[in-house]
């Protein structure tokens, strides 16, 4: 079974950053596409990036790219997600997820393994 909890969340003014993490347990981390999700209030959950094995593949939402950054320690079986220039639309629950499958890095039904989720909030 595996387990995944995430941190880094909080509340911050837009244009900051946040980082969070996503520490992995259970199953073979570097052997899983692994991804963000978020939820804002009363929107459905959406996909904001996802990482392959290799950590050479990155996907992103275009809402977000050149603003977030994913990443990956193997070794540390640890998932990040850098969060840079944040707006006030980029407030919901982070979700971080473990997608056994070999595609769908983009696709919420993929994913079998998820955190419990933190709060990141951007005022303006």
């Amino acid at each position: 079974q595996v387990q995944l909890v995430e941190s880094g969340g909080g509340l911050v003014q837009a244009g900051d950053s946040l980082r969070l993490s996503c520490a992995a347990s259970g199953r073979t981390f570097n052997t899983y596409i692994m991804g963000w999700f978020r939820q804002a209030p009363g929107k459905e959950r959406e996909f904001v990036a996802a990482i392959a094995r290799s950590v050479l593949s990155t996907y992103y939402a275009d809402s977000v790219k050149g603003r977030f950054t994913i990443s990956r320690d193997n070794a540390k079986n640890t998932l990040y997600l850098q969060m840079n220039s944040l707006k006030p639309e980029d407030t919901a629950v982070y979700y971080c997820a473990a997608n056994p499958r070999g595609g769908g890095a983009k696709v919420v039904g993929m994913y079998d393994y998820w955190g419990q989720g933190t709060q990141g909030t951007v005022s303006s």
